[in-house]
């Protein structure tokens, strides 16, 4: 049989699809136009031998699809998670077999932790070599078995349309994550008789949403009722449900301390009077020392990870334990519950919301406010308006906020700088901070950029890098100056892998191993891309750079270098409680 070519790209428009029942097409073919019927737009990818029929068949939809280029794979599925992270749609990342398959694995594992929705489509070698050793043949599947939500190899183009659909419905609904699809070379140039596309909104035994249980509804609201120093605690469960207004109702209802796990922040608008800021090893004193205070501790769509818990044996001993997680296997799997509520937070919050009583809860967010006022003293303030003459991160995003009012997407990299912007950031509308939780990815900052940008054109990204991790994944400018990609790119530069650093300083009697890091003149680098770019050192400097790379059409790198051995508190130490949390 030979493949129909693509039918006028106007009816797009009208049909959402790029082939019609019955036709005779090619395997890939109906996986593009499965892409399409899901409403993807934007791909991310690198072609190589085993997937060129995929994109032999994507020359014909220029227009339809779009197609980055990346520089590495692993770029590839960083912009596709940062593209599903600030759009909350199913990002799409295309690699070859072999090696293009196994750079996505560190993405896979990152998503997978951080739950973020991916559909990555991978080329393998024809169906009769497999098992032979055949050139880039790697087996794929099993590699990536313990990193994806679900994995499967097609081998029959007649499979693309059915596993497409599963592939997507597995990636986007209940707790999302990343599926992996990969095809055979012979299916993918296989022509047949296409059956079209249906999508996806049921699968035998998989069952995405729990079914919510009202008793248990009921005893929570019984428990909160009686609460005299109540406390909630959120994380990306929240971001994931679009219930933020759901969550709000709650919160605002109930007049309940509120804390966000690093994943959640920008739930809510960090300025919100009930919001008492960020959990966890860099968190904030108050929720911190306050978890082993409260009476009852209300966790929402979070999953009492060890950099929030500290040590499990001296965590909220003292209180009850309201759970509600969409993932059953995530209740009782860390902490022990006294009640577990299973569903999804945008359906479970509105019922729980119904019993609870109004109350003020002014007494105990006074606890709160002390805390605060001794962690402001203490050291937020040395920290945003230093003495000294050396400039320090957190008056570098302090300043930053100042300018964007709260209002920029902001995608950070993974280490100190990670923890003082999501310490020190404003955020006034969800889906603001992305960030790598779970996995903790260096390199992770900049492609991932490129992806939220792609998601939000009409909003301003700003990535903020470390000198270290920007350096693992620096070869992405190339695909900003491809696409022109109106991202801006704050380095700050403190000479050092400066999280180890500080754990080196601290427990290691300050034995610096391998963590003096030489970088190269990051400006010139810009430059050579042909991206405009910054480098200051000087505190009357700061806001005019800052302003200038904002206002700037198109790309930009503004490298800031500050303190070179500066470091991040408060800090909980591993292996102590979180009311063990150092102010300095």
């Amino acid at each position: 049989m030979e493949a129909i070519q693509l039918k006028d790209k106007t009816t797009l428009k009208e049909k959402n699809n790029l082939f019609e029942t019955g036709d005779t097409i090619t395997g890939s073919q109906a996986l593009l136009d499965a892409l399409v019927v899901e409403g993807v737009r934007t791909i991310f990818g690198y072609p190589g031998g085993a997937i060129i029929p995929i994109y032999d068949a994507l020359y014909d939809c220029e227009g339809i699809l779009e197609h980055i280029l990346v520089r590495h794979e692993q770029g590839g599925i960083h912009a596709a998670q940062g593209y599903a992270r600030a759009s909350g749609k199913v990002g799409v990342a295309f690699a070859t077999s072999g090696p293009g398959a196994t750079n996505l694995v560190t993405g896979l594992a990152d998503a997978q932790i951080d739950s973020t929705p991916l559909v990555c489509i991978t080329g393998q070698v024809y169906a009769h070599l497999l098992g032979t050793d055949a050139f880039q043949e790697t087996d794929v599947i099993n590699v990536t078995m313990p990193v994806t939500k679900w994995n499967y190899q097609v081998t029959e183009a007649s499979q693309i349309p059915s596993v497409l659909a599963k592939a997507f419905f597995i990636a986007s609904s209940g707790r999302p994550g990343p599926v992996l699809i990969d095809v055979t070379k012979n299916a993918q140039l296989q022509s047949f008789k296409y059956p079209g596309y249906t999508k996806c909104k049921h699968l035998r035994s998989y069952r995405p949403k729990p079914i919510i249980r009202n008793e248990y509804i009921e005893k929570a609201a019984e428990i909160i009722n009686k609460a005299k120093k109540p406390f909630v605690i959120f994380g990306q469960g929240v971001i994931l449900g679009k219930a933020e207004k759901e969550f709000l109702n709650f919160i605002e209802k109930g007049n309940f301390p509120a804390a966000w796990t690093i994943m959640g922040e920008s739930a809510i608008p960090t300025h919100h009077p009930l919001g008492v800021g960020m959990l966890g090893m860099h968190g904030n004193y108050g929720p911190n020392v306050l978890t082993n205070q409260c009476d009852v501790l209300i966790a929402v769509g979070m999953r009492f990870d060890d950099r929030v818990t500290g040590r499990l044996d001296k965590y909220a001993k003292q209180a009850q334990i309201i759970h509600l997680d969409i993932d059953p296997t995530e209740v009782d799997k860390n902490v022990k519950t006294t009640v577990s509520v299973w569903g999804d937070c945008k359906e479970t919050l509105p019922l729980l919301t119904d019993l609870i009583k109004s109350n003020k809860h002014s007494k105990w967010l006074g606890v709160f406010k002390q805390y605060q006022s001794q962690e402001e003293r203490v050291c937020i303030q040395p920290e945003k308006h230093p003495t000294g003459e050396v400039l320090s991160m957190a008056e570098v995003i302090d300043m930053l906020n100042e300018i964007t009012q709260g209002n920029a997407i902001l995608v950070t990299d993974v280490g100190q700088h990670q923890m003082v912007t999501c310490r020190y950031a404003k955020f006034n509308k969800s889906r603001s901070n992305i960030t790598s939780g779970g996995l903790g990815t260096m390199g992770f900052g900049l492609p991932a950029a490129i992806g939220a940008k792609y998601a939000s054109s009409d909003r301003e990204v700003i990535a903020i890098v470390g000198d270290g991790g920007f350096q693992m994944t620096l070869q992405e400018l190339g695909t900003i100056m491809q696409y022109g990609v109106e991202v801006k790119i704050l380095i700050l530069n403190n000479e050092f892998l400066g999280m180890v650093r500080q754990w080196q300083e601290l427990f290691h009697d300050r034995r610096y191993s391998a963590v003096n890091i030489t970088s190269p003149d990051f400006v010139a680098l810009a430059g050579a891309y042909g991206i405009q770019g910054n480098s200051i050192h000087a505190r009357p400097d700061l806001k005019k750079a800052l302003k200038t790379m904002l206002d700037h059409r198109g790309p930009y790198v503004l490298e800031v270098k500050v303190g070179k051995e500066n470091n991040v508190f408060p800090m909980v130490p591993q292996g102590c409680s979180v009311a063990e949390i150092r102010l300095k």
